[in-house]
């Protein structure tokens, strides 16, 4: 079973699920996945509660792949993961090839700084090549794959400092797109770059070109990535997406004002006992990208959720706090967005995407972003 591992801030997800969903549409081939939403085994699915589960756990799932027949076995990689050698670089997993997305700020609160943050992702790439031996007349096509997306956070950076490594640095972008995206479901220019960033790392799979066109008018958002929740009592659109960064909330806001003819709404927190620096930066995307603004709760875990609010708000300029709602129970506060927003209104509903609980002073409670607009 060959192994194919995504890194980055934003966009694991998706690049992952839309890769295995390539390698598995190729003929004799069948790709199992490890995301942070769910694995698929092929055989079941189910939730490790992890982004990259425990070493342990990791060798008991890709057992149960090749068990499956599985070919190949795609995963999200976490920075704390390859901090950690969580996966078992060069010994239990040898990955083929991987994924950079981005880099954006998240996460500071283990990493300390952005610097640190990155010299982590670009440890996954130092893995890679270390796991392979590659001959000293070896040309760079015959080294392990590593696929670099240029549009986002850091990607330039990340391709010139990949390079210096025995992989083969593919570098993939918006501006010079490889395949026709123009029948493409999945809203957004983030969703265009990893699509690409699927695709290349594909291609090194050994998937053919003509798969991969097949396939990408066919992909359906999910898993709460921009997914559109219906509602016939609800006059405006609304959307719940798994954004928690300063980058994914403003990108998110940005796809969505292409399809916003009214006010574009957003309703958001931020998580507690994790790294606080982004609470304001937060709050100051939101007021770039957004007209009308509901912060709320996200997990607040331990923390006071009004302490994490006002944090949020910090970063939104006076000018334009009368535009925000304040509301730390999250189930009011969507209730409000969904009360107030006309008929030509977007509602975006963000941080939580396919999470089903909320962690409160160390309680998960059930709680669904996408149901509560469904009961609505």
């Amino acid at each position: 079973m060959r192994f194919w591992g995504v890194t980055g801030t934003n966009g694991k997800t998706t690049t992952a699920w839309i890769l295995a969903d390539f390698i598995s549409s190729q003929p004799g081939r069948r790709a199992g996945y490890i995301t942070t939403v769910e694995i698929n085994t092929t055989k079941r699915t189910f939730y490790s509660g992890y982004t990259t589960p425990p070493l342990s756990e990791l060798c008991r799932i890709y057992d149960e792949m090749q068990d499956a027949g599985c070919t190949d076995c795609v995963m999200e990689v976490s920075s704390h993961a390859i901090h950690q050698n969580r996966v078992g670089f060069g010994d239990v997993t040898v990955f083929s090839g991987g994924a950079f997305t981005n880099l954006t700020e998240d996460h500071l609160d283990y990493h300390k700084t952005m610097d640190e943050y990155f010299k982590v992702k670009l440890s996954f790439a130092e893995k890679i090549a270390l796991s392979h031996v590659s001959a000293p007349e070896a040309g760079r096509a015959q080294m392990p794959s590593f696929v670099v997306c240029l549009d986002g956070g850091c990607g330039r950076e990340m391709f010139l400092e990949a390079s210096k490594y025995s992989v083969n640095v593919i570098p993939v972008t918006r501006e010079h797109p490889r395949y026709d995206l123009t029948s493409l479901k999945l809203k957004g220019a983030y969703n265009e770059s990893n699509v690409l960033l699927a695709a290349a790392l594909a291609e090194c799979a050994g998937v053919d070109r003509e798969v991969i066109a097949e396939r990408i008018p066919k992909l359906e958002p999910r898993w709460g990535r921009l997914e559109r929740i219906e509602n016939p009592k609800v006059s405006a659109e609304v959307y719940v997406d798994f954004a928690h960064t300063p980058d994914g909330l403003e990108k998110v806001l940005e796809a969505s004002r292409q399809f916003t003819s009214g006010k574009l709404w957003v309703v958001f927190g931020a998580g507690g006992d994790r790294d606080p620096m982004k609470r304001p930066l937060m709050g100051a995307a939101a007021a770039r990208a957004a007209d009308m603004i509901i912060v709320t709760s996200d997990n607040p875990r331990s923390e006071n959720p009004e302490k994490i609010i006002q944090a949020i708000l910090s970063g939104i300029p006076q000018e334009k706090r009368e535009r925000v709602f304040l509301e730390p129970d999250r189930r009011k506060a969507i209730e409000i967005a969904l009360s107030e927003a006309s008929k030509s209104d977007v509602v975006i509903i963000a941080g939580k995407g396919h999470e089903t609980t909320q962690e409160i002073s160390g309680v998960k409670y059930p709680f669904d972003d996408r149901e509560v607009v469904r009961k609505f």
